[in-house]
């Protein structure tokens, strides 16, 4: 007889990273996710933004720069995140790091 091992499929949780409010280090990163929701269309969310400045005004560059459409969502646990449409992660790291909000090094990258 053979022995099968099956994985049963789990939901996905994008945010389970930040939940671990914790852990060192863990807020001073700048978290880049992407979230698939049905067929190709995905959300782009940045997390963990230090900043003084208005994250309208952050979004309004963003929006005009990617050519895309977003928004700012207040979460209780995880503050401000802000939303683009589309696979950005790359294009608002790179603006994030050229505008100088954060360095390159203190951005994380998730998604598959």
């Amino acid at each position: 007889m053979v022995d099968f091992e099956f994985q049963i499929p789990v939901a996905f949780d994008p945010f389970a990273e930040a939940k671990d409010l914790d852990a060192p280090g863990a807020k001073e990163y700048v978290h880049i996710r992407i979230q698939q929701r049905n067929g190709k269309k995905s959300l782009t969310t940045v997390q963990g933004l230090k900043i003084d400045s208005s994250y309208e005004k952050i979004l309004k560059n963003l929006k005009k720069e990617f050519c895309c459409n977003g928004n700012v969502v207040q979460d209780k646990e995880l503050g401000k995140i802000i939303q683009l449409q589309g696979d950005q992660r790359k294009n608002v790291s790179n603006f994030l790091v050229k505008a100088g909000l954060v360095r390159k090094d203190q951005i994380k990258l998730h998604g598959f």
